[in-house]
């Protein structure tokens, strides 16, 4: 068996390849990075015109919430706005429960609830309205199953709508999705687009920290004494003669 020797030349072997990788991907960093930095900051956090969909609750009397038939234990209420409309948010152990606040009517979230909230962040013709059972790259930062609303405008923007709770939960549209391309390039996390705290980029991280290291070895080893002979050079004393 031939015995490694760890000579210069092994290292700069090794060291031109892992920098032919390693430089690939930091090519695509600077790369991403100039891309993500060049985009409007407005369309990528979000838009709909400004719009909010919260509404000030009207004043009157409200559904005496005691009188709900009680088919589960109520673990927590809240009373909201849904729209125009005042609506109590009831927490059970089943899962979530709409009732509107002033009848007492169970409210169901349905693809017509999902386009009433949806417009109240856009203004554009909805061209689309489905289900999706869980989250999705667009809206993972949320859970549950969610309504997708489509908009036939310039940004070609979706809409998610908890199809639990009918609550707005995000937009999104082509200028995030380019931005999250190129996220994806920059923090290498190719399937979930979350975390630069993953094993690949650890790996690669510490291959940039060998290829410092290597790299810095084997510029010491390049260099010779003659590189510092002018360090060495003493300059000659001048001798002048004075004529008398």
């Amino acid at each position: 068996m031939k015995r490694i020797r760890l000579t210069p030349l092994f290292f700069r072997r090794i060291h031109k390849w892992v920098g032919l990788i390693l430089g690939l991907q930091f090519l695509l960093w600077a790369l991403s990075g100039s891309v993500m930095a060049l985009l409007d900051k407005d369309k990528v956090g979000g838009h709909g015109g400004g719009m909010s969909h919260a509404h000030p609750l009207p004043a009157g009397e409200y559904f005496n919430i005691a009188s709900l038939p009680r088919g589960e234990p109520v673990t927590g209420v809240v009373l909201r706005d849904l729209g125009a409309r005042p609506i109590y948010e009831l927490r059970t152990v089943k899962g979530v429960r709409l009732v509107d606040a002033t009848s007492g009517e169970d409210i169901r979230v349905d693809a017509g609830m999902a386009r009433e909230v949806a417009s109240m962040m856009n203004e554009a013709p909805i061209r689309k309205v489905s289900v999706i059972a869980k989250p999705n790259l667009e809206s993972r930062d949320h859970e549950g199953a969610m309504w997708r609303v489509d908009f036939a405008d310039a940004e070609n923007s979706s809409a998610y709508v908890s199809l639990d709770t009918a609550r707005f939960l995000v937009m999104r549209g082509d200028t995030w999705r380019t931005w999250d391309f190129f996220w994806m390039l920059h923090n290498m996390d190719y399937v979930n687009r979350k975390s630069f705290n993953h094993p690949l980029i650890i790996f690669v991280a510490f291959g940039a920290l060998w290829l410092s290291g290597t790299g810095f070895y084997l510029l010491f080893k390049s260099f010779s004494r003659a590189d510092f002979r002018w360090l060495r050079r003493r300059r000659k004393p001048i001798v002048t003669r004075s004529t008398a």
